[in-house]
């Protein structure tokens, strides 16, 4: 279901734009406002057309009436005031008494009619906009009515208050129907920012699933092979060979209690545990090619160039494109060398993996799926998430290169996601 702003539904700004919802409520200042003056002019012109009553009328035996009848309008007008948030069929009750008393008071004392200017207004704020029309045009007639049994026929009297009412209702109109539009509008941009949070949130909720793949793929996945495959070494040669036997699981020990940390490391969202304290990224590399645990496998490190710092984001993305490209020569290359050469230039900084295995047709390389693990895509993601790249450079029978190029950038910069 689409979201709505507070208090104002698409359906009613719609209907009351084509007159047949009551118009929406009063929230903004100036609304607030033109009530205050309206209401002020309400008893200031019920106020007036009692005194001039009381002067030009003095010792009428119907004083004591008329001022009955203004204290109870100026009453039930007070009482309206409380009603704001009243059910519709309220307000109306209310306007209806009202209007009642107002006009016994007009039959009374046709100076009152004046009152009508305010009880205009205040019933296009109560009823749905053609009901208030009909309600007018019957004031309307009942003051010019009122008029000419005061001062007799005069044309101005027949056109003015017509005219009056008619401006009156066709400002108040147009108003309510350009803050209708406005409301409309500002609940399309609530909606909008709600959906553009919901939005970010489920792409945030993506990157952090995208993130502990890659981080339990170049973990424990990775570290788990390694194991396996001590371990089945192990096995095999447990009888005929026993002290190497001992020794490719105590490498599968040492490749769990690493794995269990970098385990507790990823999920806090730290640093890889080789890059802890500060230890410089070649030296975690160096680190990393000299315990390779799998046995027939020999790796080297090499460092061209001078090295610069690198934000931490760059160094783990670094250091988890090199233990992935690694795990990819344990377990597909059958190599029995692989080079890891880290090279700072002037604007990037590049990591090479090279293997002397079987090869591959870099050309159709798998992409991630159900049982492939992520791999090359994972290793993609992570430089492509600093700004850079990766490539394959693979053939059948000649081995493989695996090389990451990161652009150099502050270690003060922001970090990227």
């Amino acid at each position: 279901m689409r979201g709505r702003s507070p208090g104002v539904r698409t359906e009613d700004v719609n209907t009351y734009v084509t007159g047949t919802a009551p118009p929406l409520p009063d929230r903004d200042p100036d609304a607030r406002w033109f009530a205050v003056v309206r209401h002020t002019a309400f008893f200031l012109l019920l106020g007036a057309s009692l005194v001039r009553f009381l002067i030009r009328h003095a010792g009428h035996p119907d004083t004591p009436w008329i001022i009955a009848l203004s204290t109870l309008l100026g009453i039930l007008y007070v009482l309206g005031a409380g009603l704001d948030d009243a059910a519709p069929a309220h307000r109306r009750l209310w306007l209806g008494a009202v209007v009642g008393v107002w006009v016994v008071l007009v039959v009374a004392a046709p100076s009152f009619a004046w009152c009508a200017v305010p009880l205009v207004y205040t019933a296009l704020r109560t009823l749905p906009v053609r009901g208030s029309l009909v309600l007018i045009a019957g004031l309307t007639v009942f003051v010019v009515a009122a008029q000419i049994s005061l001062f007799g026929f005069d044309p101005n009297l027949v056109v003015a208050p017509p005219t009056v009412a008619a401006l009156a209702t066709a400002a108040f109109v147009h108003m309510e129907r350009q803050r209708a539009r406005q409301d409309a509008l500002i609940g399309d941009l609530l909606r909008t920012r709600r959906e553009l949070a919901a939005t970010e949130r489920r792409e945030g909720a993506l990157a952090e699933r995208q993130r502990l793949s890659m981080e339990i793929h170049d973990t424990l996945a990775q570290g788990l092979s390694s194991q396996q495959m001590l371990l089945q070494a192990a096995d095999r040669i447990w009888t005929a060979d026993p002290g190497t036997a001992r020794h490719h699981v105590r490498a599968a020990a040492d490749v769990a209690a690493r794995g269990l940390a970098e385990a507790r490391r990823f999920v806090q969202d730290l640093a890889p545990a080789d890059l802890a304290g500060g230890v410089p990224l070649a030296e975690a590399l160096r680190a990393l090619a000299e315990r390779e645990p799998v046995p027939g496998l020999a790796v080297r490190f090499h460092q061209e160039g001078t090295p610069v710092p690198l934000p931490e984001s760059a160094e783990s993305a670094l250091l988890r494109i090199a233990q992935g490209a690694l795990a990819n020569v344990r377990e597909h290359a059958g190599a029995s060398t692989a080079a890891l050469t880290l090279t700072w230039l002037d604007d990037q900084v590049v990591l090479d993996v090279a293997d002397d295995g079987r090869g591959f047709d870099a050309s159709t390389a798998p992409a991630a799926g159900p049982g492939r693990g992520h791999g090359l895509p994972a290793m993609r993601a992570r430089a492509g998430r600093l700004g850079g790249r990766l490539s394959v450079e693979s053939v059948p029978g000649e081995g493989t290169v695996v090389s990451a190029a990161l652009p150099l950038v502050s270690p003060d910069s922001p970090e990227l996601p």
